[in-house]
């Protein structure tokens, strides 16, 4: 990694201006799990997000981003996101490399910091479904709204190919 410092949120916004993407974001205390986020739900409408920070046994990262009530079966997973072997959580010094983020504030906009593409990134199938996606603007004191397919959209002007895959249970 370089001594670049991590993109924050205003450079976020800024990048998905520059796509002409519409988004939103509502400022909140910190959350840093699923069950602390929950108190948002009926201020923030559509799909509400769980991401996973996983690598397999050659070094190859994957984030998944599914909808926070899903569940992923971290034994089987591998065999759907194209991982080498069984997957495991990465340290929080490469989610820090490669995503600039810290643990309870990993998001799909990560990717955002990943300008080597080191990870590959999967959007759940049934996230999809939701016409607008939540997701941390890289800190988790606040919740951004984004359409589903503005994701998509932005993760490929980052660089990377947004994979939708069936990955949960």
């Amino acid at each position: 990694m370089t001594d670049a410092q991590p993109k924050t949120d205003k450079d976020l916004f800024q990048f998905l201006d520059g796509l002409g993407i519409a988004h939103s974001t509502k400022e909140h205390e910190p959350v840093f799990t699923v069950a602390e986020s929950v108190s948002l739900r009926d201020e923030i409408p559509g799909g509400h997000t769980k991401n996973l920070f996983v690598k397999d046994k050659k070094d190859n990262y994957f984030l998944m981003t599914v909808e926070e009530n899903a569940a992923v079966d971290l034994k089987t997973v591998h065999t759907v996101i194209g991982a080498s072997s069984r997957v495991s959580f990465g340290k929080p010094e490469k989610l820090m490399e490669y995503l600039g983020v810290i643990p309870g504030a990993v998001t799909a906009f990560g990717v955002f910091n990943d300008t080597a593409a080191r990870v590959k990134i999967i959007v759940d199938a049934g996230l999809m479904a939701y016409d607008t996606i939540n997701c941390h603007p890289l800190r988790n004191d606040a919740t951004t709204s984004i359409g589903s397919k503005d994701l998509l959209r932005f993760i490929e002007a980052t660089g990377h190919e947004p994979l939708v895959l069936k990955v949960t249970a």
